[in-house]
C-alpha cells in the first residue's frame, strides 16, 4: 500500500481542494445552516431525503441549485459515469482522492440514489431509449428517485420480495408493499424488484422496473423515526400500471441486475473522514462549553475518547486498503464488508460518546444556541441505531466477511 500520492495524484488534490475552496457556497460551510445527511451519523450511505431541491427555503433551495450547476460544469455531479453519459469518467484513485477531499472539506454531493445506484445500473443494463429517457434528469436533479427494495417480510432476504407484477398487454399491474423506503415522498420515480413468475425460485422470479411514483395507485405513508424526522416511508401499490418499456432488463432477470454494484465509492472514505469530524466535533463542544460537558472530567469518557481516536485512524487504514485493491484491478468483496461493519458499529460508540460527554444536557431540545448544540448529541444517538442495519445489517456483513473472507460455511 502506498501511502503518497503520484506527482499526477497531487496535482489532481490540489485542483480539487481549489475548486471546494472557490466554488462551495458559504451558506452551506461549516456554522452556517445545512441540511442533514446520511454522513452526520458516520454511515456514509445514501439515506437521508434527497430532496434538497424541493426545499420549501427558497434561499436553500437556490444555494443548492448554485452547488449542483458548479459540480455539472465539470462532470461531478456523476465524478464515476463515462463522459459520454455526462459524468467525468474518473478512474479509481481520483474518484477516490476526490471523495476524501470533498469529505475533508464537508462538502455536500448531490444527485442521492440517482447517481450513485440506478444511474450506474441503467447506464450497463438499459436500452439507449432509457438511457436517453433517464440519465438527463438525474444528473441536472430534475427527477428524483427512491429505492424500492425492502418490504415487511423481506429486508436483508431482499429476494423473499413479494409484491407482485403481473404482464396486461403492454403493461404490468403491480400490487404489493415497500418499506423503510428512505425519501419516497420526495422521489419523481423508484427503481424497483417486483415478482414476476411466483412458481420459479425466489431469486430467478424477479423482475427490475422503473416505476412512476405519480402514477395512480401508489399511495407513500411516511415513517416517523426516533428523532422525530419522516426519513423512511412505508410504500403502498393497488394495480399500479407500469409500461413494459420501463422494465429494466430481462423478465425474471432482475435479481442479478439489482445486485449489480456499480457504486464507485465502497472504500467508505467519507465515512472514516466523518467520523473524525465527529469526534473534533466532540472535544471543540467540551472546549466550548465546559459548563455543559459534565462528563469531560471523568476517566471513562476520557479513555473512550481516546479509543476512538484510534479506531478512526483504523478505519481510514482499511478505506486505504480498498481502494489500493481497486485501483490494482482487484475487487473488494469482504473488504468492504469489513468497511461498512466498523464505521458503522463505530459511528454508535461515538454517538454514546458524545452522550457520555453531556449527560442530561444531550436529551435538550432547542432553547438557547449552547443547549441546543448539546442537544444535537441527543438526536445523533437516536440516529445512529440505524447505521447497522441500513445498507446491509451487521449481522449480514459478517457472515460476507465469515464465508468470503475466512472461508467457513454458510450459517
Amino acid at each position: 500500500m502506498d501511502f503518497n500520492d503520484t506527482p499526477e495524484e497531487a496535482a489532481w488534490r490540489t485542483e480539487v481542494r481549489g475548486f471546494l475552496e472557490k466554488e462551495y457556497p458559504q451558506e452551506l460551510r461549516r456554522g452556517a445552516p445545512r441540511a442533514r445527511t446520511a454522513g452526520s451519523s458516520g454511515d456514509g450511505e445514501p439515506n437521508e431525503v434527497e430532496g434538497l431541491f424541493r426545499s420549501r427555503d427558497a434561499n436553500t433551495s437556490g444555494v443548492m441549485k448554485q452547488w449542483r450547476s458548479a459540480l455539472a460544469s465539470r462532470g461531478w455531479v456523476a465524478p464515476a459515469w463515462p463522459k459520454e453519459y455526462g459524468g467525468a469518467g474518473l478512474d479509481t484513485k481520483r474518484q477516490f482522492i476526490m471523495n476524501e477531499e470533498f469529505a475533508e472539506f464537508g462538502a455536500q454531493n448531490v444527485g442521492g440514489f440517482g447517481v450513485m445506484m440506478f444511474g450506474p445500473t441503467l447506464i450497463v443494463h438499459g436500452t439507449d431509449e432509457q438511457k436517453k429517457e433517464h440519465l438527463p434528469g438525474i444528473l441536472k436533479g430534475e427527477v428524483q428517485w427512491c429505492q424500492g427494495w425492502s418490504e415487511p417480510n423481506a429486508g436483508s432476504d431482499v429476494a423473499s420480495v413479494q409484491t407482485r407484477a403481473v404482464r396486461d398487454g403492454d403493461d404490468y399491474v403491480i400490487n404489493g408493499q415497500k418499506i423503510w423506503t428512505t425519501g419516497a415522498q420526495y422521489s419523481d420515480m423508484m427503481y424497483m424488484l417486483a415478482r414476476t413468475d411466483p412458481e420459479a425460485p425466489k431469486h430467478r422470479g424477479i423482475s427490475y422496473f422503473m416505476l412512476d411514483m405519480h402514477a395512480p395507485g401508489v399511495t407513500v405513508r411516511p415513517l416517523i423515526t426516533m428523532t422525530g424526522s419522516a426519513t423512511f416511508n412505508e410504500v403502498f401499490f393497488e394495480n399500479v400500471r407500469v409500461p413494459a418499456r420501463n422494465r429494466l432488463g430481462e423478465e425474471n432477470r432482475g435479481w442479478y441486475i439489482g445486485t449489480t454494484t456499480l457504486d464507485f465509492e465502497r472504500s467508505s472514505i467519507g465515512s472514516a473522514v466523518g467520523i473524525r469530524k465527529q469526534l473534533e466535533s466532540i472535544i471543540r463542544f467540551a472546549q466550548e462549553h465546559p459548563e455543559l460537558s459534565v462528563g469531560a472530567k471523568k476517566h471513562a469518557t476520557r479513555a473512550a475518547l481516546a479509543d476512538r481516536w484510534i479506531e478512526a485512524l483504523v478505519a481510514r487504514m482499511m478505506s486505504y486498503r480498498v481502494v489500493s485493491m481497486q485501483n490494482a484491478g482487484l475487487i473488494p468483496n469482504h473488504e468492504a464488508s469489513m468497511c461498512k461493519l466498523f464505521t458503522s458499529e463505530m459511528g454508535q460508540r461515538i454517538a454514546a460518546l458524545g452522550m457520555k460527554l453531556t449527560g442530561p444536557y444531550g436529551m435538550v431540545v432547542g432553547g438557547a444556541p449552547q443547549y441546543a448544540a448539546a442537544g444535537r448529541f441527543g438526536s445523533g444517538y437516536l440516529a445512529a441505531v440505524s447505521s447497522t442495519i441500513a445498507g446491509g445489517t451487521s449481522e449480514i456483513q459478517r457472515n460476507i466477511m465469515a464465508q468470503r473472507g475466512l472461508g467457513l460455511p454458510r450459517d
